[in-house]
C-alpha cells in the first residue's frame, strides 16, 4: 500500500486516512509508545479530525510494543514540560482534578462512536493505559507475543481511563478484579479464549489479519452496521423485552430506508 500523507502528526500520534479506513498510529517506538497528557490530547484531536467517509479506524503502535502505558515521568515532581505534574494535580481541588481526568478520558471515549468500527492491532506490551486504550476499541486483534496488564492497582492507583467498563463486559467481574488486583500478564491464548481478543495471530501476520477484518467490516452496508452496533451496545442496559422492542424499531428503520419510505 502506498504511503499516505498524515492528516495529523503530533505528540506521538499520527493519523492517516485512505477513503473509508483511517489508521491512528502511536508513533514513539523509542519509548515503547508511552503515554502522556499531550498524547491524549492528540488522540482526542485525531477523533475529531476523522472525515465523514471513514467507516473503520485501526489503532496500532509502532515498534515492538503497542504501548507500555503511562510515561513514568508523570510521577516525577517536574512532570512534563508545560504540564502540571500529577503531584500538583493531587494537591489541587477535587473539581479541578475531576475535570482534568475527564479531559484525559476523552482520548479513550470516541473509539466506540456509532458511525465507526474501531480495531486495535496489538503486539508486545499493552500495559496500564496501553491496555485501556486497546479496550477502548470495539475489536482487538492481537499478535502471539501480546502481554496485557493492568498495573494501576500495583502502583496504588485505579484504572481511570475508561478501561474498567469494557473489561468487566468482556471477561466478567471476577476475572476483571483478579486481572486488575494482581497486575498479572494476560497473554494471547487467554486473551482470545476469554474474549479480550477477537483473534490472535503470529506477529508477522498481524497487519494482514487486521486488513482482512477491516475489509470484512466494510462489506456490509454502512447504515446496517451503524444500527447493529447501536443495538448491541445498548443490549447490556436493556431487559430481554426492551431489546426485542429495540430490534423491531431498528429493523423498521432499515426496511423503510431500503424501500425509500419516509418516517
Amino acid at each position: 500500500m502506498a504511503s499516505l500523507d498524515p492528516v495529523l502528526d503530533k505528540d506521538g500520534v499520527r493519523l492517516t486516512v485512505d477513503d473509508t479506513i483511517a489508521t491512528v498510529t502511536l508513533a514513539n517506538a523509542a519509548k515503547r509508545n508511552a503515554q502522556s497528557p499531550a498524547l491524549w490530547r492528540a488522540l482526542t484531536e485525531a477523533g475529531r479530525a476523522l472525515p465523514g467517509t471513514v467507516r473503520v479506524v485501526v489503532l496500532r503502535g509502532e515498534g515492538k510494543s503497542f504501548s507500555a502505558g503511562l510515561d513514568r515521568q508523570a510521577f516525577t515532581p517536574e512532570g512534563f514540560d508545560g504540564e502540571p505534574s500529577f503531584i500538583d494535580l493531587a494537591r489541587g481541588g477535587d473539581a479541578a482534578l475531576d475535570a482534568t481526568i475527564a479531559e484525559y478520558q476523552e482520548a479513550f471515549t470516541w473509539w466506540r462512536r456509532s458511525d465507526i468500527v474501531s480495531v486495535a492491532a496489538v503486539q508486545g506490551h499493552a500495559i496500564g493505559a496501553g491496555f485501556q486504550l486497546a479496550l477502548a476499541c470495539d475489536l482487538r486483534v492481537v499478535a502471539d507475543d501480546v502481554q496485557f496488564a493492568m498495573r494501576e492497582t500495583s502502583l496504588g492507583l485505579v484504572p481511570d481511563l475508561t478501561g474498567t467498563h469494557p473489561l468487566v463486559g468482556l471477561v466478567g467481574y471476577a476475572r476483571a478484579l483478579e486481572i486488575c488486583a494482581t497486575g498479572r500478564y494476560v497473554l494471547a491464548e487467554e486473551a482470545e479464549r476469554t474474549g479480550l481478543a477477537n483473534l490472535a495471530v503470529p506477529a508477522d501476520q498481524l497487519d494482514d489479519a487486521v486488513r482482512d477484518l477491516a475489509g470484512a467490516l466494510l462489506a456490509a452496508p454502512r447504515d446496517a452496521v451503524i444500527e447493529t452496533k447501536a443495538l448491541l451496545r445498548g443490549a447490556q442496559d436493556r431487559t430481554y423485552e426492551e431489546q426485542r422492542v429495540a430490534e423491531r424499531a431498528a429493523q423498521g428503520r432499515r426496511l423503510r430506508d431500503l424501500a425509500g419510505v419516509g418516517e
